[in-house]
């Protein structure tokens, strides 16, 4: 099985409310040095088998319809393989 993670974020010109209430709960709770935040989701899509140019095709023609809305996010997609899935 491979996976693959697609990362939406609100494009940089988009307000983001919940980031800008994360970032003001930051200062509250104590945290010094936050600049920004920003929030976004994240979706992790598990293939049957291998990941091969057809099938992440087909995932990122998905982010493209279903999950980004491209008026006002943008994405980025990647494979994720044992190599580099870290401590997880």
């Amino acid at each position: 099985m491979a996976r693959v993670v697609v990362d939406v974020m609100l494009k940089s010109e988009i307000l983001d409310p919940q980031g800008k209430a994360v970032h003001g709960a930051f200062g509250r709770l104590g945290f010094d040095g936050v600049a920004d935040v920003r929030q976004g989701k994240r979706f992790e899509i598990t293939l049957d088998g291998a990941a091969t140019e057809e099938r992440v095709a087909e995932i990122r023609k998905a982010a493209d319809t279903l999950l980004a809305n491209p008026v006002i996010e943008d994405y980025t997609l990647h494979v994720e393989t044992d190599d580099n899935e870290g401590g997880r």
